[in-house]
């Protein structure tokens, strides 16, 4: 199929949506597999205590560099081709990893996959171009869906996998399901090739404008880091929470904890479908209280019981659901900017709020360290209460 075949108007076909969305899953996934298993990795290859945050550090910065770097190269080439070409990087990151003898390769290895794995923040904007502009937040929604559910179900299936076999497993396993799935996505998507003739530096220096003047980007990224840091601030805290002398659970208890959260990924195409009715104001309020009230309610009993158990899980799912609703939102205002830079405003919106990711994992780690749940999951509660209150500002310039 040409790239002429898809226009403004193509509708987004049920089989194409399910494909995007499985494999924005997919890809994502890769990048959270080594997180529960910074312990075995650590052990096997040598890893000092102080190193073994590096395992998770490194793939990060791999998606952060290839946020700015790589997603941009979707408004400048065939979009099916980069995808391959990224899914390849990943691939080979995932194969080093699996046959690192110590440290350093399975860090390079790391980098690539983090690297590699942008290749689903190139997906979702080629599946905003597939869709008309009426459904268009229904398709984002859609695809999103997919893309929370690898990123919820990454870290159980790792530990599950590593139950039975050796880490090692979960990065054969993951490579060979991103070579099928390059093969199905080869023949299966159509081109579409972005009509710019920029080069790639002026490519990379038209996003510091973008960054600058786009209002609408700037507001949504931020509410987002908000949202986000208090998204990553929970997963960094739960584990320690739920693994130590309260609830006592083992990895697999923690696991299918996590399982919980999953739920909240509906909450991506009911988003996406509001949007498109015109109700992201409300929504987006909606969106924020959902993950305020997560932390709060999980201080209605005392911690230790099967009660405050199920509030966690309670609260697992409500602050998935808002942070998967509040993503798809801003996809979708920032989409309906121009289709000639929607690579490039993905790869700044999503580069913010993962930066904001990364400092609520960080905070969350030393509040928890020094005052518990209590100190964690009240910062964790201020974290979308000043993304209302920003929100709050925009509301007035209305």
């Amino acid at each position: 199929m040409s790239s002429s075949s898809i226009s403004a108007e193509a509708s987004l076909p049920a089989g194409i949506t399910f494909l995007l969305a499985s494999a924005c899953g997919l890809i994502v996934a890769n990048l959270y597999y080594a997180q529960p298993l910074i312990g075995p990795i650590g052990q096997s290859l040598g890893f000092s205590p102080a190193a073994s945050g590096l395992i998770v550090t490194l793939t990060q910065a791999g998606y952060g560099l290839g946020l700015l770097l790589l997603v941009p190269l979707g408004d400048l080439h065939e979009n099916r081709r980069l995808v391959l070409t990224l899914m390849g990087i990943a691939t080979l990151g995932l194969l080093g990893a699996a046959l690192s003898p110590h440290a350093l390769p399975f860090l390079a290895a790391s980098l690539m996959i983090g690297l590699g794995s942008v290749a689903v923040q190139v997906l979702v904007p080629y599946a905003a171009h597939l869709a008309p502009e009426e459904g268009r937040g229904r398709a984002v929604g859609n695809v999103m869906s997919g893309l929370m559910l690898g990123i919820m179900l990454a870290r159980p299936a790792a530990s599950f996998i590593a139950e039975f076999a050796p880490w090692q497993t979960v990065f054969w396993i993951s490579a060979a399901a991103m070579l099928a799935l390059a093969l199905v996505l080869r023949r299966l998507l159509p081109q579409r090739a972005p009509q710019s003739n920029v080069h790639y530096g002026e490519l990379l220096m038209s996003m510091v404008k973008l960054a600058r003047t786009t209002r609408v980007l700037q507001r949504r990224a931020i509410y987002h880091a908000f949202l986000f840091a208090a998204f990553s601030l929970f997963w960094t805290v739960t584990p320690l929470l739920l693994g130590g002398p309260a609830f006592g659970l083992s990895q697999g208890g923690i696991a299918l904890f996590a399982l919980a959260g999953v739920a909240g990924a509906i909450a991506s195409p009911i988003a996406g479908r509001i949007a498109d009715r015109g109700w992201t104001k409300p929504a987006t309020a909606f969106a924020m209280l959902a993950v305020a009230i997560a932390f709060l309610i999980t201080h209605i009993v005392p911690l230790g019981s099967a009660t405050s158990l199920g509030l966690l899980v309670a609260a697992a799912i409500l602050l998935d659901f808002g942070v998967a609703a509040n993503l798809t939102l801003g996809q979708r205002a920032i989409f309906a900017l121009g289709a000639e830079y929607r690579s490039r405003l993905n790869g700044l919106y999503m580069a913010t709020f993962f930066a904001g990711g990364a400092i609520g994992s960080a905070i969350g780690g030393v509040a928890y360290a020094q005052g518990g749940w209590a100190l964690a999951s009240w910062l964790g509660f201020a974290l979308p209460i000043l993304a209302l209150l920003a929100f709050s500002t925009e509301r007035k310039e209305g």
